[in-house]
């Protein structure tokens, strides 16, 4: 019986229900999204603050941040996988817990390695939430156009949390506490497991593979490795006996990693897809970022507040002409890769990014924090331009059956790429400070003016004996950073090149390929 007194039937009734618990759901997924990139982005300007409470010296501020990324990089394949198998909705509500039980255990931290365990746990919860949150998505949301405004939201929260993170957490320190920074994601998890129960639907893949565990456990030791080598490197040198002793288990990781992934009848990583041009291209750009941008943001905290003397709430709205271009530049990269391609866009941007830098070396040797500024700004641009392409690039490259696996290489490239970055700005900033020190004090040993440059480049100016030991301190950290921003424009200068030479490899492979021939080979 039709309805005419205009009351609802029960479809339309239903087709409002289902709405509702889509914005739910998706409001609980941009939640996700929002604490994972206030994590990523609020700690690093509250470095300096961390150091001088919890008595941490600058090796503990790289572990604080790379604890973190670590435990993202290790857990993010078997997350994917075993929320195919066991639920997505399941291994969500489980990783929400663990990322808010760890971010209370960060808040009420009293010591550096406390905090650094702590870390690696809430990294592993964000890790695993992350991975959920992508296929809840897509099974929420099934038809293209809902999908695809639901990513756009998605997309917009996530840079709110990337781009103000550094505000963020430059007013909690300053209206309350620097725990706050960790403790407020308590009861954020908290709100969003009640939306993800109230509307998620589970979904898992009925056909799904088993755990890789001898891919997940020889790349996890392989960076792990090989991020300790560097930044054990960095304190004592690269010949003791220690560090060649890591080096050999990164190495042997590797290898191992390589040989178990190809005998794998489901491998974690399907390294044909390197031989597509096109994703290789896209590849050079999620390394281009992670080379130079995002490790970078780490350390701007201390180079805005040590090296030019400016307060934390200065440092913040500094950081966020880093960061508020990622925002805001993301649309127009969408836009400009319909019109002119990626192969172009993301070139171009990692291209943005190296100018940037280098102008920033230059506004740093000349003492102009309005070209530092306006660089950071243009550094945030080319990162805006970068990273939707490249995605969009990465996992259309391949077929629709491997867009998966391409999405979980590019999410690793990245991560691995930024663990690795931190610690080697650590090290070429220790260096740099080292040798201005050397210059100006030729009587001190090796050692002295390590341990000295550590101190430095933790913001600790007064640490050098005698009266003049601020000036000379802050004149090293410019030094050295100034030497970090060369480092970071030529490095990704020259991914920037990378990348167009794999995409121009790879048109002339389309011209190549006969009609039919799979779009994989080309």
């Amino acid at each position: 019986m039709s309805r005419q007194d205009g009351g609802m039937t029960p479809s339309s009734t239903r087709a409002t229900t289902d709405r509702r618990r889509d914005a739910v759901a998706l409001t609980a997924v941009c939640l996700v999204a929002l604490m994972f990139g206030l994590e990523i982005s609020s700690v690093p300007v509250i470095l300096p603050v961390l150091e001088r409470v919890l008595h941490a010296d600058f090796l503990d501020a790289q572990w604080i941040m790379n604890a973190y990324t670590l435990a993202c990089t290790s857990v993010l394949m078997a997350a994917g996988t075993l929320a195919d198998r066991y639920g997505r909705r399941r291994v969500l509500v489980a990783s929400l817990w663990l990322f808010g039980l760890a971010s209370l255990a960060c808040g009420w931290a009293t010591s550096a390695p406390l905090l650094i365990a702590a870390r690696f746990a809430q990294g592993v919860g964000a890790g695993a939430m992350m991975i959920c949150q992508f296929a809840i998505l897509s099974q929420q949301f099934r038809e293209p156009a809902a999908r695809s405004r639901a990513f756009a939201v998605w997309g917009v929260v996530a840079g709110i949390g990337l781009g103000f993170g550094p505000l963020v957490g430059a007013a909690i320190v300053a209206l309350a506490d620097w725990r706050w920074v960790f403790l407020v994601h308590a009861p954020l998890t908290l709100l969003t497991l009640g939306l993800v129960r109230a509307s998620v639907q589970e979904s898992r893949d009925p056909d799904a593979h088993r755990l890789d565990m001898a891919g997940m456990f020889t790349l996890t030791l392989a960076v792990f490795a090989l991020v300790c080598f560097i930044t054990l490197g960095t304190v004592q040198g690269f010949a003791n006996a220690l560090g060649l002793a890591l080096l050999a288990v990164a190495l042997v990781s590797v290898g191992v990693f390589i040989a178990a992934e190809r005998r794998s009848a489901h491998p974690m990583f399907d390294f044909s897809v390197f031989r597509i041009h096109r994703f290789n291209g896209a590849l050079m750009g999620s390394m281009g970022m992670n080379f130079s941008f995002w490790p970078f943001m780490i350390y701007l905290p201390i180079y805005f507040q040590s090296a030019l003397g400016h307060d934390l709430m200065h440092a913040g709205w500094a950081l966020l002409a880093y960061t508020l271009p990622t925002l805001l530049v993301p649309p127009l990269a969408e836009r400009l890769a319909l019109r002119h391609g990626a192969e172009r866009v993301i070139p171009g941007g990692l291209g943005l990014m190296a100018l940037a830098f280098l102008l920033m070396a230059a506004g740093n040797a000349h003492g102009s924090d309005t070209l530092v500024i306006a660089a950071c700004l243009v550094a945030g641009i080319g990162l805006g331009l970068t990273n939707s392409p490249v995605t969009n690039t990465s996992t259309g490259a391949v077929s629709a059956a491997r867009a998966g696996m391409a999405s979980g290489i590019d999410f690793s490239a990245r991560l691995i790429t930024l663990a690795l970055n931190i610690a080697l700005m650590g090290f070429v900033l220790v260096s740099g400070i080292a040798r201005h020190l050397g210059d100006a004090r030729p009587g001190a040993g090796p050692e002295e003016l390590l341990q000295m440059a550590q101190a430095v480049a933790a913001g600790k100016l007064d640490t050098l004996p005698d009266a003049a030991s601020s000036a000379l301190a802050q004149a090293a950290l410019r030094q050295g950073f100034g030497e970090v921003m060369l480092y970071a424009g030529i490095g990704v200068g020259l991914l920037a090149l990378a990348s167009r030479a794999f995409f121009r490899r790879s048109r002339r492979s389309v011209c190549l390929v006969p009609v039919g021939a799979d779009a994989d080979l080309r």
